[in-house]
């Protein structure tokens, strides 16, 4: 029986840390803040209940798994799931209209076609068989196995087929960025660019640079749905935190580590804020790259300049630089109307000047960014059924100081998806990136995007094991990624090195 520690309560830490205690290891989980879960927090005032991450989940098979691995319990017995009907509603800037349908991609096609015009869903269609083509490719080695040491073949090989496009007498022209697919592949619809370009935008990638294989986005939600959880996804974390006590993880609450300690070329344990030292015989760091730079920085040859997670000389970096999320949480008088979406987004009218703004030299608030509206049907999140909890999110840059003049834009643009919003208001709340700076110990609140292919490596995340033995990162910041899904998959990743070891090659 190893002893192990594990910093942070992030999602992907306690699904490492419940993996490892089934496998009969003593597991001790070191917490900063009051509480469990990382981003995946709540808000909770008059009886109204708020998400401060994700509001859907997507891939439940990552946490279906996790429980069935580390109890009799199924998920199913812990939280309440359900498929959201349709999975969203898409609002382009002419004011045309599309209500996708859930997990079913013939669905969406129809529903295209409908709402833009005929041919409309066959090109999407079209596109979904493609991206079936690089989810097949990569969903092994970004999503089930730890990182390949040849990692470069995965940035170098592009795993979209993309579509030939002739040209006279020049070289024939083929997609590589996300952008291009939407421009070359979607039949010049600006409507269709838009909806394929607010996958990446919402993982705060910019689609003029996220490379084609982000076609994995698109087709994760059309295939295996967008779904809820009674009580909001916060009740998610709860189970997973419940299933870490029910197999014996300890926690410690309001206990920051200050340092990784090294012994004999190896992590051997922590010291915490109170001077005392935890000896372990692994040490899992589920915190930002800048965090962990600090644990380390007694470590020799660890310094922050090093770069921990870069296993060998020009191997695949922590990035920095990615943008933030700001989030409105609105207490509404009056009912939720019946047949209202639970997700609404609301597509920017300036397509181009919201992507210079997020992701220009000098980032700046959008004027008008697309914003996601979720209404969710659930009692559960309101004081009772005479009144409706809203949430407003638009990705921003890291570091932006929110003013009351952009909430205020947020909230005029939110009436077309809400109407009488501002007669039914009650309170409003503002989550801004420093909120989530504070939460998740990211430098301006960045939030990690999963990990893509091709791209010369760009969104590729450090691997799992670090230069220093015996200390394993898990989390958005690592392999494979940030999204809730890829944290509960690099929960098992960590766990399997350090049961199996280096050998170890991922979920069969």
């Amino acid at each position: 029986m190893a002893r192990i520690v594990v910093i942070g309560a992030g999602m992907g830490a306690m699904a490492a840390a419940a993996r490892l205690a089934v496998a009969g290891h003593r597991v001790v989980v070191h917490e900063r803040s009051g509480t469990y879960g990382g981003a995946l927090g709540s808000v909770e005032r008059d009886g109204f209940v708020f998400d401060t991450g994700p509001g859907l989940l997507q891939l439940p098979a990552v946490y279906r798994d996790l429980f069935v691995k580390t109890g009799k319990e199924p998920l199913e017995k812990c939280v309440e799931l359900s498929q959201v009907e349709p999975a969203v509603r898409h609002v382009f800037a002419d004011g045309t209209a599309a209500d996708l349908p859930n997990a079913s991609r013939a669905g969406v096609g129809e529903a295209l076609d409908a709402a833009l015009g005929s041919g409309a869903g066959a090109a999407w269609s079209a596109y979904m068989n493609r991206a079936r083509e690089a989810w097949d490719r990569t969903r092994r080695p970004l999503l089930e196995e730890p990182l390949w040491p040849n990692w470069q073949v995965l940035a170098d090989r592009e795993p979209y087929p993309s579509v030939p496009h002739k040209r006279l007498l020049r070289r024939e022209r083929r997609a590589t960025t996300l952008t291009e697919v939407g421009e070359l592949e979607l039949g010049g619809d600006a409507r269709l660019l838009a909806l394929l370009e607010q996958y990446a935008l919402a993982c705060g990638l910019d689609p003029r640079a996220t490379p084609a294989s982000a076609a994995v986005l698109p087709y994760l939600e059309h295939t295996f749905g967008a779904w809820s959880v009674r009580g909001g996804m916060r009740a998610l974390a709860t189970a997973v935190y419940e299933r870490c006590l029910a197999r014996r993880v300890e926690f410690a609450f309001d206990s920051p580590i200050t340092r990784i300690i090294e012994k004999d070329g190896r992590a051997a344990g922590v010291e915490l804020a109170d001077g005392t030292a935890q000896e372990a015989d692994f040490v899992v760091a589920g915190v930002a790259p800048g965090a962990l730079d600090g644990l380390l920085s007694g470590v020799s040859g660890m310094s922050a300049a090093s770069g921990v997670n870069i296993r060998a000389e020009g191997e695949v970096q922590a990035r920095s630089g990615l943008p933030s999320r700001l989030t409105v949480f609105l207490a509404l008088r009056g009912s939720r109307p019946e047949g209202t979406p639970h997700r609404t987004v609301l597509h920017t009218p300036d397509r181009q000047d919201e992507l210079d703004r997020l992701f220009g030299h000098r980032p700046k608030f959008p004027a008008a960014p697309t914003l996601t509206v979720l209404r969710p049907d659930d009692p559960a999140l309101t004081p009772d059924t005479e009144h409706e909890a809203v949430t407003l999110t638009a990705t921003v840059p890291a570091h932006t100081e929110v003013t009351e003049a952009d909430v205020e834009r947020l909230l005029d643009r939110a009436e077309s998806a809400v109407p009488g919003l501002r007669g039914r208001l009650l309170w409003r709340e503002v989550r801004t990136p420093a909120d989530v700076a504070e939460a998740t110990g990211a430098e301006g609140g960045a939030v990690p995007p999963p990990s893509l292919a091709a791209g010369e490596g760009r969104l590729l995340h450090p691997a799992n094991s670090t230069r220093l033995p015996g200390l394993f990162a898990v989390g958005g910041w690592a392999h494979p990624g940030g999204g809730l899904p890829h944290a509960g998959m690099s929960g098992t990743l960590v766990a399997g090195l350090i049961v199996e070891g280096p050998e170890f090659r991922g979920s069969q």
